[in-house]
């Protein structure tokens, strides 16, 4: 099972930019799909945005779209969410994900098998 390590995280200004770092242990990163989610005080985890194994297929919610950006790099057992024009609605704390599933992209986090610790995304106003 991989370990996950967010980072990347932190306070910004409406408007900023952050680019968050999921980096796994294990050599088997390039069989999982990824997906970043995101959990505001009081309310449910949120998915984000979704990659397949080797990049070539995204997904994101509506909310991001043109914004936010998620890539990989398998030869670094890492993945990114580039996240620009910053809105106070984007603070949360931001979680990473993988499933056993290459292929397929998932909205669902049941479906996702292993989780990082989270890192703090605060937008300030």
């Amino acid at each position: 099972q991989a370990q996950l390590v967010e980072s990347g995280g932190g306070l910004v200004q409406a408007g900023g930019s952050l680019r968050l770092s999921c980096t796994a242990s294990g050599r088997t990163f390039s069989y999982y799909g990824v997906g970043w989610f995101r959990q505001a005080p009081g309310k449910e985890r949120e998915f984000v945005a979704a990659i397949n194994w080797n990049g070539g297929t995204t997904r994101y919610v509506d909310s991001v779209k043109g914004r936010f950006t998620i890539t990989r790099d398998n030869a670094k057992t890492t993945a990114y969410l580039q996240m620009n024009s910053l809105k106070p609605e984007d603070t949360a704390v931001y979680y990473c994900a993988v499933r056993g599933s290459k292929w397929t992209l998932s909205s669902d986090p049941a479906d996702y098998n292993s989780w990082g610790q989270g890192t703090q995304v605060t937008v300030s106003s």
